[in-house]
């Protein structure tokens, strides 16, 4: 008998007279842990299952533990989750880029299982509307005809054609530059093409709906923005004894995260250092790479901890946090987790996207590895600027931020989607 998480997990408990039945397809299986993007997908369901019934489809990258398939299960009709794919070899992407049925960047994520199990799901059940959460699993619904008589809603935290221009941009002739050239072949027209085929997209910031409509200004796109627990990340109650701590937060291996993490070690951290010999980096979450690695082992001052069962304590023992990141797109949960958490934040601009961003007021912004350095330096010597910009950032969590005004301006969205008929 295959593992639990190998089989295709179906529960029907039905707790709800809903409005909607909403089936969800998301690329990395979302549970009451995650850390990363997949945290929005499981608020998404867990408040929508208040009114509607919901299900959802998922790759499990890693077998999930059974905590972890009870805290999304409890709020689905049905669930599903299929083991993730393994890395594509060297044979097998070369024949993507020369005849792959979708782009090479897509095939990243292609299966032919996903296919069948949507398929059985949409046969056996009416639903109403489905919901792709990344774009990468938006290839499931683009012209799907085992989905033609529902309701389909793109959700894009990054459009994968401006993320992988901006690397091109950013790194040049390097390997990095390299791999993002190869991986932009045919994402401009097939991205375009699917978002158009979508009855809506949903963007997660206004900066990421106005990009979308400079591809293709015919887009129906609504922002349904990030969210944050308010009450599950509060700021500590009692001051923790520590060295002055920096943190970073992200699942490494999405390469903005990574690419974040090695250029403030290797640029703006020695800086810091220099000003405040005691601080610590402390990094949190799952797949740090290689180069993250080889960074911690040259300087004890950088703390690695990989996966964590839970980031609170960390944001507690935490003086500043930074999203130093130059790539990608969407909205970064880490921020409003650390912001709802009480502590600091420093970051780029693209980092605070989304974010109504004050510098000075609610946050810290800074560009050069020098600005980011300095602003840090900043925070961790002015514990009364910490208070009032943790403070004032705290405050617009609770009024803007909590995944409950999140899923109440998605389920408008979706009843407007389903009421155009």
């Amino acid at each position: 008998m295959l593992p639990r998480f190998q089989q295709i997990l179906v529960t029907t408990v039905i707790c709800y007279t809903a409005q909607m039945n909403i089936l969800f397809v998301v690329k990395e299986f979302p549970h009451s842990q995650v850390i990363g993007g997949p945290i929005i997908i499981y608020n998404r369901v867990k408040y929508l299952s208040a009114n509607h019934t919901v299900s959802c489809i998922a790759f499990a990258p890693h077998e999930p533990t059974p905590e972890q398939i009870d805290s999304l299960e409890m709020y689905t009709h049905e669930l599903r989750l299929i083991p993730g794919l393994s890395a594509r070899g060297a044979l097998k992407r070369s024949r993507d880029w020369l005849a792959g049925p979708v782009p090479p960047y897509f095939m990243l994520n292609y299966s032919p299982r996903m296919y069948e199990e949507i398929g059985i799901m949409t046969r056996s059940f009416s639903y109403d509307v489905v919901i792709s959460e990344y774009s990468m699993v938006a290839q499931y619904l683009y012209k799907n005809p085992d989905l033609a008589r529902m309701k389909r809603v793109m959700s894009v935290h990054e459009c994968y054609y401006l993320a992988r221009k901006k690397a091109l941009e950013m790194h040049g002739f390097s390997v990095e530059g390299g791999r993002a050239l190869m991986q932009l072949k045919g994402l401009k027209r097939f991205e375009s093409d699917m978002y158009a085929d979508a009855d809506k997209v949903l963007a997660l910031t206004p900066e990421g709906k106005d990009e979308l409509l400079a591809i293709r200004g015919d887009l129906d796109i609504s922002v349904v923005p990030h969210g944050v627990d308010v009450d599950g990340f509060r700021p500590a109650a009692d001051r923790v004894d520590h060295p002055p701590t920096v943190m970073f937060l992200g699942n490494f291996p999405h390469d903005p995260n990574r690419d974040a993490m090695v250029f403030f070690a290797e640029n703006a951290w020695p800086l810091v250092k220099q000003d405040v010999p005691n601080a610590r980096f402390l990094v949190v979450g799952r797949g740090p790479t290689p180069d993250m690695l080889e960074l911690a082992k040259r300087d004890p001052s950088i703390v690695i901890t990989g996966e964590v069962a839970d980031v609170k304590p960390h944001f507690h023992e935490s003086d500043v946090f930074v999203c130093p990141v130059r790539t990608g797109g969407g909205f970064r949960g880490k921020v409003l987790e650390a912001m709802a958490s009480g502590v600091p934040v420093v970051s780029t601009a693209l980092g605070a996207e989304g974010f109504p961003a004050s510098s000075g007021e609610n946050i810290l912004l800074a560009e050069t590895p020098a600005g980011l350095a300095s602003e840090t330096i900043r925070l961790l010597k002015d514990v009364a600027l910490r208070d009032r910009i943790a403070a004032r950032a705290r405050e617009i969590m609770v009024e803007q931020f909590s995944w409950q005004k999140g899923v109440e301006i998605l389920e408008e969205v979706l009843e407007e989607v389903m009421s155009a008929g």
